[in-house]
């Protein structure tokens, strides 16, 4: 039997990533519409003065912590370059899109020659299907739907169906062929589930079998012998919870299993399970990774967003410089601008060992010895 304690810490896990999983995912109605319109929009300064806007849900009630993220680490990068080409100013918004949208407005209003955000998947949508866009904007989030962007609208997120394609490219290179998929109830988990079975099986792989988790009972139902892999679109307790039931079969996943440092023993479950991650957790040599300064420590949710506010401020600065290849070496990850103004990730391979997660080329090597 699964350990109760075990699970009350799943279901605080689960609570909080609402936050986050509204603002990759879209706000639930009842928290888009609550506080509508208290935050009024910025007011643009007397006269039109050149800057770099950026434009967050600070003000959200939900998810104010996340954006604060976000923004600290596009301030650090800021800071950390030395003079800026053109000064930044915040403009926070609430969760309500219409909000977003007149703080865009205003900022193009009082000068703003790039703007960075909106953050949330609605607003995003909004804007990329229903207002002019006539200054280069690096939203930080893609549209929930398809069509031909803005010629000066680019897109940067953490979109999780991408990291899910990447673990299902990741298996199929290491030769798996026959995959299970253990998935939780929540939205985000069943894009990830989604994204990783579409990818798998237009490689030329099988799914033979999906299962939610953590059911024992629906996890043995699952269970085929003929597997040669399992991807869990997990988050980290409940793939830890899951692991003890799958015994020596390989494993893959998203960043979405690996909650950053807790510990010795935290991550033990997890063994050799494999997944993809930025280079700012699990590559802390990487070169640009070393050139920023760390937040205090918090959790990897955060982490994630303070490094994706880093490349989006290192983004943006080529943007201003009339760069257009959008190549970069990011601390999220390996960036190139694809089709529709959206900008690729390419993550890093992770492994867990011995309670860590390391880079996986690294684990090979170490093994090898």
């Amino acid at each position: 039997m699964i350990n109760a304690h075990l699970l009350r810490r799943i279901a605080a896990r689960c609570l909080a990533g609402v936050a986050l999983a509204s603002v990759l995912y879209g706000a639930p109605a009842a928290l888009a519409s609550e506080a509508a319109a208290t935050a009024p929009a910025a007011t643009p300064a007397a006269a039109s003065t050149p800057h770099i806007a950026l434009l967050l849900p600070t003000r959200a009630k939900v998810y104010a912590r996340h954006a604060g993220a976000l923004r600290d680490g596009f301030l650090a990068a800021a800071k950390a370059q030395g003079k800026s080409v053109l000064p930044v100013r915040e403009y926070p918004v609430n969760e309500d899109v219409a909000d977003a949208l007149r703080n865009y407005r205003a900022a193009i209003s009082a000068g703003a020659r790039i703007i960075v955000g909106p953050l949330t998947r609605d607003a995003v949508t909004a804007l990329a299907f229903g207002e002019p866009v006539p200054v280069q904007t690096l939203a930080l989030n893609i549209p929930d739907k398809t069509g031909r962007a803005p010629e000066n609208l680019f897109m940067l997120s953490l979109q999780v169906e991408r990291e899910a394609r990447q673990a299902a490219q990741m298996a199929f290179r290491e030769n798996r062929r026959k995959a299970l998929i253990i998935t939780g109830a929540n939205a985000v988990q069943k894009r990830m589930q989604s994204a990783f079975a579409g990818e798998f099986l237009r490689l030329g792989g099988t799914v033979l079998a999906e299962s939610i988790a953590p059911d024992p009972a629906r996890l043995k139902a699952a269970f085929r012998p003929e597997a040669d892999m399992v991807f869990l679109a997990l988050d980290h307790d409940e793939a830890r919870a899951v692991c003890a039931y799958l015994g020596a079969i390989p494993a893959y996943a998203t960043s979405s299993v690996y909650a950053g440092e807790r510990g010795p023993l935290a991550a033990f479950d997890l063994a050799n399970v494999s997944f993809v991650d930025m280079p700012w957790l699990i590559e802390p040599d990487h070169p640009a990774v070393m050139g920023y300064p760390r937040p205090e420590p918090g959790s990897a949710e955060f982490e994630r967003l303070y490094a994706l506010g880093i490349d989006a401020w290192r983004i943006a600065k080529m943007l201003l410089a009339g760069e257009r290849s959008l190549k970069l070496d990011g601390v999220t990850g390996e960036l190139t601008l694809g089709p529709g103004g959206i900008i690729d990730r390419t993550l890093r391979a992770g492994r867990f060992i011995d309670g860590k997660a390391r880079l996986a080329e690294t684990a090979s090597r170490e093994s090898a010895r």
